[in-house]
This record gives structure tokens, C-alpha cells and sequence, in this order.
């Protein structure tokens, strides 16, 4: 029989625990065996959780004034009180998952997350989330691949560069000896390189040229003499008709 002191230890020590924690789930039990409590008991620190069978009247005044007090009403036969301080959905995850494998020996009462009393069915579609490590897990896989892939980028940037850089490079000689072999092969010749007017012109001045030497060359051709000696008229140059 504990004393009044150790009642009121007791009461304050399950009062801070449960002000310190971020959610509590309320059990009831019926034939529990050694070993599946301990059982129990085991799989719930692994889920970083705390276990207790209290006092349905010391569980009221420790919850009164709490956010867990609204659970106060389930506080009725065999209680017990798993708490957490961590994770809420590793701890909804352990105890949905326990009760479903012993139903035979275990009930489940209300539950506590975030201040708000939550059911059965409640407790286990928080389990079915995932928790807060899958989510940082998760998280860290997407911000290492976001950053792998900007490392990639990031990489492959001079590397591109340098190919280009190349392929420029050989594109520029190859084009160099195109335009030489180009030059070679088309280069005009004087004629072709004159413009048309300018041929236009020279041929002028070449026909020019021409007229005025003839113009200035000298008739010496003999003229005709007539029987008097005298050049003959072109009367006289014409023979006499018979």
C-alpha cells in the first residue's frame, strides 16, 4: 500500500511526462501474460515510448488542465499510458500495430495527438503515414539527386565547352581550305575582270582609231592618162564605141 507521499510522487512525475510529450495512447488489457507486457513493453521503447499502468484517479488529476485531458474520460478499469516525446506517427504505428496482433488481450481506449483525442480508426490512419525519419530520408534523397544533377551540369559545362571549342576549331581549318581552294579556282582573269562598259569603251576607241588611219593614208593609185597626156576626164576615159 503506497503512502499518501508516494502517491503524490507518483502523480507529479506522470504529470511532467505527459506535459513533456507530443502524444499518449490509453490501453486497457485483459489475461496479459509476463512476457507479452514485457513483450510489449520492449517494442515500445525500441518506438522511443514510455510505458505505464496507472491509477485511473491519478491519470485524471495528472491530465487535468493538460491537453490530455480530454482522454480523461476513457480513464475507467485497467489503464495504461503510452507516451512519447518524439514522433507521434512511430509511436500510433507500434500500438495499432500491437493491439491488431493481440486483440484478444489488448483494447485501445482513445488516443492523444497534438492535444486533440483521437480513435482508433484515427490512430491508424496516422500509422499509415510515414514517419518522420522516412520523410527526412525521403527528403534527402530528392535534395541529393537535385544537387547531383546540378553537380552533373555544373560538370558537363567545360566539358561541352572544350568539345565545342574543338569541333570549332577543326570546322574553322576545314573551312579556311575551302575558301582557298575557292579563290584559286575562280580567280579572274584581266578580260573578265573588266566591266562591261569598259570593254564597251576600248572597242570604241579601237574603232576610232582605225577610221582615222585610214582617213590619213594617201590615195596612190595612178590616175588614168588619156591620149593628150592629161588625165582623162571620165568622158574621155571611156572607150570609143565602134
Amino acid at each position: 500500500m503506497k503512502t499518501r507521499e508516494q502517491k503524490q510522487k507518483d502523480l507529479n512525475a506522470l504529470t511532467e511526462q505527459l506535459n513533456n510529450s507530443k502524444s499518449a495512447m490509453v490501453v486497457s488489457f485483459n489475461k496479459v501474460t509476463v512476457n507479452k507486457d514485457q513483450e510489449f513493453r520492449h517494442q515500445l521503447r525500441e518506438a522511443g515510448a514510455e510505458y505505464q499502468i496507472v491509477k485511473n484517479t491519478i491519470a485524471r488529476l495528472a491530465v487535468k488542465g493538460t491537453p490530455y485531458e480530454g482522454a480523461s474520460e476513457h480513464f475507467k478499469g485497467v489503464t495504461a499510458i503510452a507516451w512519447t516525446e518524439s514522433d507521434p506517427v512511430v509511436l500510433s504505428k507500434t500500438v495499432s500495430k500491437f493491439i491488431k496482433d493481440n486483440a484478444e488481450l489488448y483494447t485501445f481506449k482513445a488516443g492523444v495527438v497534438d492535444g486533440r483525442v483521437v480513435d482508433l480508426k484515427q490512430v491508424q490512419a496516422i500509422a499509415s503515414l510515414p514517419s518522420k525519419e522516412e520523410l527526412i530520408s525521403k527528403l534527402l534523397f530528392v535534395i541529393n539527386a537535385q544537387a547531383q544533377r546540378i553537380v552533373t551540369v555544373i560538370n558537363a559545362v567545360p566539358r561541352n565547352l572544350a568539345v565545342v571549342i574543338k569541333q570549332i576549331g577543326e570546322g574553322k581549318t576545314e573551312t579556311q581550305a575551302e575558301q582557298k581552294i575557292e579563290v584559286k579556282e575562280e580567280q579572274p582573269t584581266a578580260e573578265a575582270e573588266m566591266k562591261p562598259e569598259e570593254t564597251v569603251q576600248a572597242e570604241t576607241e579601237q574603232i576610232s582609231e582605225t577610221g582615222a588611219e585610214t582617213e590619213e593614208k594617201p590615195d596612190t593609185a595612178a590616175p588614168e592618162i588619156g591620149q593628150s597626156g592629161e588625165p582623162a576626164t571620165p568622158q574621155e576615159a571611156a572607150p570609143e564605141a565602134e
